[in-house]
């Protein structure tokens, strides 16, 4: 049971690499943008943890569900894990929203055109 949170971090990203695909959002659109911007969000939120952690403001809550295993005093592996995860949904939730946007915006001007120009007869 000691690898229960990182599993769920796992089929969690799973999630976001099929909803990605599916919809064309993040790294389906243009990978090696993706994953810069993913890198450099992973790497800001690190330090931002260690910076935390040093300050005595972070600290590892005891858990059965992680692994125990720590990449430094406070710093758990599931945090990588879970950091991806928020970046990588953020960037889904950012490129879908766009999307239903610019669908919105293409449904209100063919209802326009079609309203304005559909009653001459």
């Amino acid at each position: 049971m000691g690898a229960a949170y990182l599993v769920a971090l796992l089929i969690s990203i799973f999630g976001m690499a099929m909803l990605d695909r599916r919809f064309g959002l993040f790294f389906w659109r243009d990978g090696w943008r993706a994953f810069v911007t993913l890198l450099v969000g992973v790497v800001f939120f690190l330090i931002w943890d260690i910076v935390g952690i040093d300050a005595g403001v972070f600290f590892r809550g005891e858990t059965s569900f992680m692994t125990g295993v720590q990449l430094a005093p406070e710093l758990p592996l599931e945090e990588v894990f879970f950091l991806v995860l928020l970046c990588w949904l953020t960037m889904n939730l950012l490129a879908g929203s766009r999307l239903v946007l610019d669908a919105l915006e293409r449904r209100r001007a063919a209802s326009a055109a079609l309203s304005t120009g559909g009653d001459r007869s």
